[in-house]
């Protein structure tokens, strides 16, 4: 768990950074749909580390979505192949992407909260 975060903050800050040297750059940099899944990767990945941290029955969830998040950010992010910042940012994305899947399928095991809604009880309402 503990580097699922330490990779997920580090997936954060990488995009953060990505994102403000592509609002430097300008012209195809400027690309609203990257700078928004850049965006939404830093979000995403602080969500997964606030989940772990909160020991969330949805932490399972969210890091699976995650990983799904940052290997899309990834492709992005290649597109721009001969751009340095571009490339270490899409392999911090993998990386993350893969600390998350792991952890978004072994998530079960993690809980640390107990149900305190089950399904029976959505049902009958």
């Amino acid at each position: 768990m503990e580097a699922c975060k330490e990779v997920c903050i580090e997936c954060k800050t990488t995009c953060i950074d990505t994102l403000k040297y592509s609002k430097n750059q300008g012209g195809r940099y400027i690309d609203m749909t990257m700078m928004s899944m850049l965006r939404d990767c830093a979000e995403m990945c602080m969500m997964c580390v606030n989940m772990i941290n909160d020991g969330s029955e949805f932490m399972g969830n969210i890091c699976s979505l995650c990983a799904q998040i940052c290997d899309r950010t990834a492709m992005a992010c290649e597109q721009m192949s001969s751009d340095a910042t571009m490339m270490f940012c899409a392999a911090i994305c993998r990386k993350c992407a893969q600390h998350c899947n792991a952890m978004g399928l072994n998530s079960a095991s993690y809980f640390r909260r107990s149900r305190l809604v089950v399904e029976d009880a959505l049902l009958s309402s």
